[in-house]
């Protein structure tokens, strides 16, 4: 039977003693005196200029290998709504042998419970729990707090949905599993409006018996990420403002439109009487289009400046602007804001008028990028399913044979930190969208941070990371994890691939197992040993981070050739092979054309002996990224770097996926990169298109996606992107333990339903040797097949990915004679998704096939 109330557990926190503290300083603040006429950016201070905004000093947990934290990474992204006047029910409530009513998860006090019925017969799941806000509201999530004093209740696999009237039930807009913990947890989904929000649980995380408990219950507000909205291209517009700095600095108003977010507008500050609130700056983008959203990126270093009141109007002629089609108060923190029209207008001129600056801190308003989006086009952008609710933070993900993809954190759920020996991981069932969790620890391995490479025999090899000289293995045959022979060179953050031989080669990782000397080594799936390559050393391959060799030999970009070579594309600037017989050896490939280092950004074959690289920086933190992007052509031993098309905005951290028709998305990242931090986020994805060389945006994204995110092609064309954050400390609100689908352009029709695809219906079998031909049938005709290997991610690093297009010959209506190559340089072996693509490059369901 479930104990009754919690008797000793203290009242949650609000957070209206920070705002009373924040206040205090912001007051004293403003009774400082004026001196001179210093300018409150990069050239000087101004009164109450903080400067750079410092940074949590605390060190995460034991380990010594992470920054301390952003000391907004705790700062909630959207606001938590009033609860006055809320009202809720529930399907089902203890209230014979306690006080288990459904209102007592509104009253404040996590003593009082909500609990079903158990006293007599238990009320069997699922249960449900219903908020009426008696109003409509934006609302992006629910925060779901357990009793503390007995697991019994505890939310396991769960659903949200809402409803304007509380009748007109839609699909959930959220999925997911909790963790069998006490700590409270956010589940997020894409901002809409609703009156009513309802949790549905489907089962008790620890499986004790058939109830549903909870202590109290919160619902975010409008977090400014808009769903199914899209960035207008900036190309032609100019912006005006009521007031800009020109003479002390370039504060020009043009600046929030140059893609740069370290050139920014500031209102006028010199002269010795800095121009009064409120100021303005009005973009015009010279045509008429529809708008539902404005994005404003803070300057960044500075707080000075920074929006707090805003509103936000349109106008077709540039003088007359209607009522406000937005307005609020932005946060006092470096993150980007995004204002969310109550309706999408079409409009010429977009107004942001700040009434006042965030902090307090003065009479002046700056920005550093100004963005305008509108609504997406699905069958031109894509579109996001509901945000699926991971028990940890997927940190590491591989896809699987079966329609499973592995996830994993650390040793704990929600963060990391000592070497602990065991490590949480989950497995998302991608026909139904439910997660299991599983704790690991016969492998005596924390595999945080690791290496990964996906084996010839479809097996997972995870390496280093907390457990530094650790290798684990895990089947997806018998869902089962193994130790294999520790590495001779601790590591932790490094790099790995197979090899052409069915060897897995790692390189770098000084993370963890000491600093420097993370030379090469090589895995034998024969012997289960390793054998160090001296001839492979790591120093020509690390950039010139300025925490050398810590942060310079880390997540490399390694694409296997024939003969057991691998050619090193990155992260530094040079590119270099490496053979991998014998002692191996390492010899100079030439420089990547004219990119500079790029760490933290990405690598992505995306045709035969064709890489693309894009994003990273001169750093692994706190160094701006880059826009940049380059192809590179590896044929015997040449190799030609050429710079193509730019992304439109800069990126470190992202995740970037081969798609079956060659054109790669991206994901996510960071302009400037600073791990457990969601500012500067890239909230617009885009996809690169090879025939072109040029980027294009695809749908916004729900949530923040940067340090410890992932992103992998499934078996049904579309793309998971997920995960996020793990900070050390608990409670951290950048971690964020959900993931979402996206459904690529190629796959819709522009009202959002699915184009008719085609269908494999036989002649693949499980295993194809290399250089044999398949007689592959398809339910209608179609153009060409492609090999995507199954690959898997962690830290924007996916050395797995490879897309191998096939020669094929049609001998029969449906029928091809497809032929597998011959190069296991080409079609590396291991598990790969075998794709038809008809006339419209459309994509069928991928049928598994192992080559070797």
């Amino acid at each position: 039977m479930p104990s009754g109330r919690l008797r000793d557990s203290t009242r949650r926190l609000r957070r209206s003693h920070w705002l009373v503290v924040f206040a205090l300083g912001s007051l004293l603040v403003a009774l400082t005196p004026m001196l001179g006429v210093a300018e409150p950016a990069a050239a000087g201070h101004a009164p109450g200029d903080r400067g750079d905004v410092p940074f949590d000093q605390k060190t995460a947990m034991s380990s010594p290998h992470h920054p301390a934290v952003p000391a907004n990474a705790k700062e909630p992204a959207a606001p938590v709504l009033d609860r006055e006047g809320w009202t809720v029910t529930a399907s089902s409530a203890e209230t014979a042998r306690e006080n288990g009513r459904a209102a007592n998860v509104l009253d404040g006090d996590a003593r009082t419970i909500w609990h079903t019925e158990w006293s007599g017969t238990a009320t069997p799941p699922p249960h449900t729990l219903t908020v009426d806000m008696h109003r409509t509201a934006v609302v992006s999530g629910l925060v779901y707090r357990p009793r503390a004093d007995n697991p019994n209740g505890r939310v396991g696999e769960y659903g949200i949905s809402v409803s304007k009237d509380g009748q007109d039930w839609a699909d959930p807009v959220g999925t997911g599993t909790l963790a069998d913990d006490n700590s409270a947890k956010t589940l997020s989904f894409a901002p809409q409006g609703a009156r009513y929000v309802r949790l549905t649980v489907l089962s008790e995380a620890g499986k004790r018996g058939p109830w549903a408990a909870a202590a109290e219950i919160d619902l975010l507000g409008d977090p400014g990420t808009p769903s199914a909205t899209v960035d207008l291209s900036r190309s032609g517009w100019t912006a005006t403002a009521s007031s800009e700095e020109t003479a002390g600095e370039d504060g020009r108003a043009a600046n929030v439109l140059d893609g740069d977010a370290g050139t920014f507008w500031h209102s006028r500050w010199s002269g010795g009487t800095p121009a009064p609130l409120p100021h303005s700056i009005t973009i015009d983008m010279h045509r008429t289009a529809g708008v539902s959203a404005l994005s404003y990126e803070p300057r960044q270093g500075k707080a000075n400046g920074r929006a707090g009141a805003y509103t936000v109007t349109t106008s077709a002629d540039g003088t007359t602007f209607g009522e406000p089609v937005a307005k609020g108060t932005w946060r006092d923190d470096d993150t980007v804001k995004t204002a969310t029209f109550t309706r999408a207008v079409q409009a010429r001129y977009v107004r942001l008028t700040v009434t006042s600056e965030a902090g307090g801190r003065g009479p002046w308003t700056a920005a550093g990028e100004i963005r305008l989006s509108g609504p997406a086009d699905p069958s031109a952008h894509g579109s996001w399913g509901r945000l699926i609710g991971f028990p940890l933070v997927p940190v590491a993900t591989a896809v699987l044979p079966g329609d499973k993809m592995l996830a994993w954190s650390a040793y704990a759920v929600d963060r990391f930190g000592g070497s602990n020996g065991y490590t949480q991981t989950a497995i998302l069932d991608l026909k139904t969208n439910k997660v299991t969790q599983r704790r690991i620890d016969n492998t005596g391995h924390d595999m945080f941070c690791p290496g990964i490479a996906m084996l010839a025999d479809g097996r997972v090899l995870v390496t280093g990371g907390s457990n530094a000289d650790k290798a684990s293995i895990y089947d997806p045959a018998t869902d089962e994890w193994s130790r294999t022979s520790e590495m001779n060179i601790a590591r932790g953050y490094q790099a790995m691939t197979l090899l052409s031989t069915g060897d897995a080669f790692v390189l770098g990782g000084s993370w963890s197992g000491g600093r420097g000397g993370k030379d090469g080594e090589v895995w034998s799936p024969d012997t289960g040993t390793w054998r160090k390559l001296p001839g492979v050393p790591v120093g020509p391959t690390m950039t010139d981070d300025p925490d050398s060799p810590y942060r310079a030999d880390n997540h490399m970009w390694l694409h296997a050739m024939s003969g057991g070579k691998v050619l090193q594309l990155g992260p530094g600037k040079k590119m270099h092979w490496i053979t991998t017989t014998g002692d191996g050896s390492l010899t100079d490939a030439g420089p990547r054309a004219d990119s500079g280092d790029a760490m933290n950004g990405n690598a992505v074959p995306y045709d035969t002996g064709k890489l693309l690289t894009l994003g990273g920086g001169p750093a692994y933190e706190r160094k701006p990224a880059t826009r940049r992007a380059y192809t590179v052509n590896a044929s015997g031993d040449r190799v030609e770097a050429a710079r193509t098309g730019d992304m439109d905005h800069a990126r470190s951290f992202s995740n970037s996926v081969v798609m079956p028709d060659g054109k790669v998305a991206v994901f996510g990242g960071q302009s400037m990169p600073v791990p457990f931090s969601d500012a500067t986020s890239a909230m617009t994805p885009e996809l690169w298109d090879p025939a072109t060389g040029k980027f294009t945006p695809l749908a916004t994204m729900a949530v923040p996606r940067n340090y410890h995110s992932v992103a992998n092609l499934l078996p049904d064309g579309r793309v998971f992107s997920g995960g996020g954050g793990l900070c050390a400390d608990q409670g951290c609100a950048t971690n964020h333990p959900d993931g979402s689908v996206f459904t690529p352009p190629y796959l819709l029709n522009a009202d959002g339903s699915l184009k008719p695809r085609p269908s494999i219906t036989g002649g693949v079998p499980p295993r194809a040797a290399l250089g044999t031909s398949l007689t592959v049938k398809t339910d209608k005709a179609v153009k060409s097949f492609v090999l995507m290997r199954a690959a898997a991610a962690t830290h924007s690093t996916d050395n797995d990915q490879r897309r191998v297009p096939l020669t094929s010959a049609q001998t029969a209506a449906g029928t091809y004679e497809v032929s597998v190559p011959d190069d296991p340089g080409v079609a590396l072996p291991g598990t790969y998704m075998l794709f038809a693509l008809d006339a419209e490059g459309v994509p069928s369901t991928a049928k598994f096939v192992t080559v070797s």
